[in-house]
């Protein structure tokens, strides 16, 4: 996707740069996230408009501290450095960066003392958030300081003959005060950005692509039923017409109903015509007694391609599949940094190509879930459908800790329905991000009328998030729950006991598995 502006953000590992990502897009300006082993033949082919430097864990003297080409900072493209990113300007350009007295964690005041244009119509002594054991001793030639701190007196440094500039608090972070004015500034001062990355023109160039790429070939569309992959659908249907074939699969792993649900909106308000397979059989059969949820998630994608190859085949001349794919489930499946760890296996991510000879086309690989829900908008995607929850690749079969069989999923799809009734019922729906019921491996002793029981216990989980990177567990009402709670376990058999999960992301992940 070529867009007139776009900001390079180099990661050195900081847990907080997908958040520089968002507040950049939140500006209408497009950016992506590349490893900082990125090289400097790779940034002149991207042509950023800017280049923003993450924070990361080490200090720059570290035997194994990531680095940066030198080269970078004298390509004529404005630079901001965060935290790291500072430190690792400084040591480069001839600065001096040490060990702090008193290390910096947590909120601090930040006080200007030179006007910049980084930090236009930013009040004196706003708040921001520091986190670093090293500081500025020395500035490299041609900076000044522009702000300080009580513990840093190098707080923010410029210079701005060669747009170079470097703070050392973090400004993505909502506990900064005036942190996205000040990513505002950079963007739009400094970079001369215009905003023009908006889901118009996201849809505008991602159309052009589609046709360049596919051409007359036939596009098969994994059409799950959620938000990511309906909207990818409908994208490219706009693009290539009826060469677009939509195939729905019933694992026996969806929401009560649900298949026939989704299927019913294709065709009477999408105008997405598709095949239907009921594979269900299959699928569960497969997992019989496995326990493991990397193996069930392994499991369920090889049987997902085993079923698409068989269909695919006849399709003439299908060479193309499209895909729902998001940008989280990219950082949680592959390391953006080269040595973070894998968080879990998304079914949508990798490995399809090879096995079904078939070219991916991933439309939203850049996106996260409000952006994609953004575009549904635009392509005029009926809102409560937009609207609906996130579901997993791999569907209940997640949900179930443990191994898998018709018995239980007919309890937690009874348990879900109720539970998701509840929230729709109650005009919350919209207010939470993902609600859902997970079966647990573990019964408990009840009582139901004079019979003593022993049966599975259920958690409900609903938490709020922008897009799922980080999550808050739900606050509902007491008497939502206890409501609920009574319900399920009156009209669920083979429930006895419901709990309400209250963990946030992180460190807990938003599925059980």
């Amino acid at each position: 996707m070529k867009q007139q502006e776009k900001i390079l953000i180099i990661d050195f590992g900081s847990q907080f740069t997908q958040l520089i990502t968002r507040r950049v897009r939140e500006a209408n300006v497009y950016s992506e996230i590349h490893s900082h082993k990125i090289t400097f033949e790779e940034i002149k082919k991207f042509e950023p408009t800017g280049i923003i430097l993450s924070g990361g864990p080490m200090s720059v003297y570290d035997k194994d501290a990531p680095d940066l080409d030198e080269r970078i900072l004298k390509i004529n493209v404005p630079v901001l450095g965060i935290c790291y990113g500072l430190q690792l300007i400084s040591k480069k350009l001839g600065g001096k960066v040490e060990p702090a007295k008193d290390r910096e964690y947590g909120r601090a005041i930040l006080n200007i003392v030179e006007t910049s244009p980084l930090f236009n119509n930013v009040d004196n002594e706003s708040k921001v958030w520091m986190s670093h054991g090293d500081y500025l001793t020395e500035l490299p030639k041609g900076f000044d300081i522009i702000a300080k701190s009580d513990h840093s007196p190098i707080g923010a440094v410029a210079n701005e003959s060669e747009k170079i500039y470097g703070v050392q608090f973090h400004p993505e972070v909502v506990h900064t005060d005036e942190g996205r004015k000040i990513i505002h500034n950079f963007l739009f001062n400094i970079c001369k950005c215009t905003g023009n990355w908006t889901s118009h023109n996201f849809i505008e160039n991602s159309i052009a692509e589609i046709k360049d790429k596919v051409g007359s070939a036939k596009v098969i569309c994994a059409l799950s039923g959620g938000v990511d992959s309906t909207v990818a659908a409908v994208l490219v249907k706009k693009a290539i017409g009826d060469n677009l074939i939509c195939i729905h699969i019933d694992t026996g792993l969806m929401r009560k109903n649900e298949s026939y649900e989704i299927s019913k909106i294709f065709n009477e308000k999408l105008n997405l015509n598709h095949i239907h397979i009921d594979a269900s059989e299959k699928f569960i059969s497969r997992l019989k007694d496995i326990s493991d949820p990397e193996q069930k998630r392994r499991i369920i994608g090889s049987t997902f391609i085993d079923v698409f190859e068989e269909e695919a085949k006849k399709i003439d001349d299908a060479q193309f599949l499209v895909q729902g794919t998001l940008y989280p489930d990219v950082i949680e499946s592959v390391s953006v940094k080269g040595a973070s760890v894998t968080i879990k296996t998304h079914h949508n991510v990798g490995g399809l190509p090879e096995k079904m000879n078939l070219k991916l086309i991933e439309p939203f690989r850049a996106l996260f879930k409000d952006e994609v829900r953004n575009v549904g908008r635009e392509l005029s995607i009926p809102e409560e459908f937009i609207e609906r929850h996130p579901f997993p690749g791999p569907g209940l079969a997640v949900r179930i800790l443990g191994a898998v069989d018709q018995e239980k999923l007919d309890i937690l799809k009874e348990a879900d329905d109720i539970y998701i009734s509840a929230i729709k019922s109650a005009g919350i729906y919209n207010e939470i991000w993902q609600a859902f019921a997970v079966l647990l491996p573990v019964q408990s002793v009840g009582v139901m009328g004079d019979a003593r029981t022993y049966e599975f216990v259920l958690a409900l989980r609903a938490v709020t998030s922008v897009d799922g990177m980080t999550a808050d567990w739900y606050n509902f009402e007491h008497d939502f729950l206890s409501d609920v709670s009574n319900k399920i376990i009156n009209k669920v058999r083979g429930v006895n006991r419901v709990v309400y999960d209250i963990s946030s992301k992180p460190p807990a992940t938003i599925e059980w598995e």
